[in-house]
């Protein structure tokens, strides 16, 4: 069942959604553009508006946008009439059970990067592998702790904080340094985590007998 979410819905409703920059992401589009996935199902998690999700839908994906406001959902669904390529839904990911895969990507703009905690971030890999289709990556927008003292701007996470989380459920293929652009005036330092299906679990780190 979908927990309260009214701090997320109050950001909505007066404008203090940054992120919500009204144009798809300029990483989701290199890499979509690039063919290195495939055309088939796609997940948003933190849809917001749902910008990115009418992108790919756009792009010939059959989208499924999920977040925790409502008011976000109700708005995305609003721009999306007549798009039946693409389902919006008001959902907890960490929680709830996400129907529509499995998924040839998985996309995330800066929601994964919102759990201070460790064991939730962790959880947030779990479910993204479940959902991952064979070929299946996930591509993730994470505020990095690069660059100067900020006092605003997206949460930051460690290139460890990224790989724990990542590494035990889901195979690293990238991780770089790239720009999160907001309505800010300046755009924070960020990380472009791109992750796939594992063929074989993740071995221990080797010590020296």
């Amino acid at each position: 069942m979908t927990r309260p979410n009214s701090q997320w819905d109050e950001r909505y409703a007066t404008g203090e959604a940054p992120w919500d920059v009204g144009q798809p992401d300029e990483h989701l589009v290199r890499f979509v553009e690039s063919g290195r996935v495939p055309k088939g199902r796609a997940l948003e998690v933190g849809c917001g508006t749902g910008t990115n999700a009418l992108f790919l839908a756009d792009r010939g994906f059959e989208v499924v946008g999920l977040d925790v406001s409502s008011l976000a959902i109700e708005r995305a669904q609003g721009k999306a009439s007549g798009v039946t390529a693409c389902r919006f839904h008001c959902q907890d990911f960490l929680h709830d059970e996400t129907s529509g895969g499995p998924f040839e990507l998985v996309f995330d703009r800066g929601c994964f990067h919102i759990f201070d905690e460790a064991a939730e971030r962790a959880r947030f890999a779990e479910r993204v592998a479940a959902l991952l289709g064979p070929q299946g990556v996930w591509l993730s927008l994470i505020g990095s702790t690069e660059g100067a003292e900020r006092l605003e701007g997206p949460p930051r996470r460690s290139a460890r904080d990224v790989a724990s989380a990542v590494e035990p459920a889901l195979e690293l293929v990238e991780l770089r340094q790239v720009l999160f652009h907001s309505n800010r005036p300046q755009p924070a330092l960020a990380w472009l985590s791109l992750a796939r299906r594992r063929e074989m679990p993740a071995q221990p780190s080797t010590r020296r007998p």
